[in-house]
């Protein structure tokens, strides 16, 4: 019954804060209004009333209904994999690969360097050098999520929506090859050697094997569409497939000693890749599979604005390295995406803007962090405290920054309310 219970509060507070704001005149995205309704029935909100159904008790409480996020996760990578058609990649394709990656280990290495100064400035026993190493890995990773709904909700269209969706689907991977190796540099540093496999060689079958799988997934998928008449019916082998394919990504396959894993993104990201562009039904199921998730990614932001720990405040050292960890890594992502797409010949508005919408970080992160508790109880939990403070700065403000950028850059729409608003206003 908890479960249950505590599924249907996420989502009524999260819908209810929603139309608080609406009355407020509080112009925010619905992902912020989301985030918000979880620290307010979160263990730092509600939850302190201690009566379990009134708010998560505890952040195991908010664990217990992980699996939300986790089936949630895998249709938003889905949905994002859908924008990798053919004929919109021979346009963007070339132009989205690089600053991807341009962007990403700009990010990466101006993080490295200013948490370097950092360490030499507090000395090993306070801010290790491997942490800030780490940290500067975790810095290249950005959230698909919050970025699709807000694209979603307002409708974004135009060259830098088109651009953006696969540049974010693409971060996952450059991000994963960069923690490995700035991972596996930092445990070298802790007194072992550096191990090619775990640094190169499983990381890069982990890409491989992922885009392999999601691509056999998605080909399989498309064919099996064919024996049905019926919309709905695909639909629900659609959502299946995608189930199947959040489930097939926790194998782990030992291959001598390197292992055969996968990342449930990249995979249903390929999937969804695959299946828009061989099934000529892929335009209504997508639209249909968008309202069906609808709920769903809802109260995926609300347990994720439960999930976040306040308790990263009660230490003044993070919040100053959280501090300028946020700075130094929102600055690498505008400037390289900046530099980059000017080298790609991109327009003026794609340039001033793309680096702001690329901002957002949250789950990603913080499952690089976790795997970085594997350096020591007292640099992980520097990591982790860290990641925690960056994520709930970019997590609340990231949203409204992206859906600022994507309105300056004229490509979100004014709604109809708006214009009667305005209509009124001049009147």
């Amino acid at each position: 019954m908890y479960v249950f219970l505590a599924i249907s509060s996420a989502l009524f507070a999260g819908l209810m804060l929603t139309r608080v704001f609406r009355l407020l005149k509080l112009n925010f995205p619905d992902v912020t209004a989301f985030l918000i309704a979880g620290l307010l029935i979160g263990p730092y909100g509600l939850g302190r009333i201690g009566v379990q159904g009134i708010g998560f008790i505890s952040l195991s409480h908010v664990e217990a209904v992980g699996i939300v996020n986790t089936t949630a996760l895998g249709f938003i990578a889905f949905a994002i994999g859908s924008e990798f058609r053919l004929t919109e990649l021979k346009h963007t394709g070339k132009a989205a690969t690089v600053i991807g990656i341009v962007q990403a280990v700009m990010a990466s290495l101006l993080v490295d360097i200013a948490l370097a100064c950092v360490h030499f400035a507090l000395g090993e026993e306070v801010f290790p050098l491997s942490a800030a190493i780490v940290l500067g890995a975790i810095a290249s990773a950005t959230a698909p999520a919050a970025t699709l709904m807000v694209v979603r909700q307002y409708k974004a269209d135009g060259p830098l929506t088109r651009l953006l969706l696969p540049i974010v689907a693409l971060d996952d991977a450059v991000g994963l090859v960069v923690f490995s190796v700035s991972f596996g540099i930092a445990r070298a540093m802790q007194g072992g050697n550096l191990d090619a496999v775990s640094i190169i060689v499983n990381p890069c079958l982990e890409i491989i094997f992922s885009l392999l799988l999601g691509s056999l997934l998605g080909v399989l998928l498309s064919e099996l569409e064919k024996l049905f008449h019926s919309n709905s019916n695909r639909l629900s082998l659609t959502i299946s497939f995608v189930l199947l394919t959040i489930a097939l990504s926790y194998l782990e396959i030992p291959v001598g000693p390197a292992a055969i894993s996968f990342s449930s993104l990249l995979v249903c990201m390929m999937l969804g890749t695959v299946f828009c562009n061989l099934s000529e039904f892929s335009p209504d199921i997508m639209n249909r599979a968008e309202k069906w998730t609808a709920p769903l990614n809802a109260t995926f932001f609300v347990l994720s604005g439960a999930e976040l720990e306040l308790s990263v405040f009660s230490n003044m050292q993070y919040v100053l390295i959280g501090v300028i960890y946020i700075l130094v890594r929102s600055a690498g992502k505008y400037l390289g995406a900046r530099a980059s797409s000017s080298a790609m010949g991109c327009d003026e508005k794609v340039r001033k803007y793309l680096g702001i919408t690329l901002l957002p970080q949250a789950g990603v992160a913080l499952g690089m962090c976790n795997q970085a508790m594997a350096l020591g109880d007292f640099e992980g939990t520097i990591i982790r405290n860290v990641t925690l403070f960056g994520v709930f700065v970019y997590e609340l403000i990231g949203p409204l920054l992206t859906r600022n950028a994507l309105m300056k850059a004229g490509e979100i729409a004014p709604i109809p309310e708006q214009k009667k608003n305005r209509e009124r206003f001049r009147q």
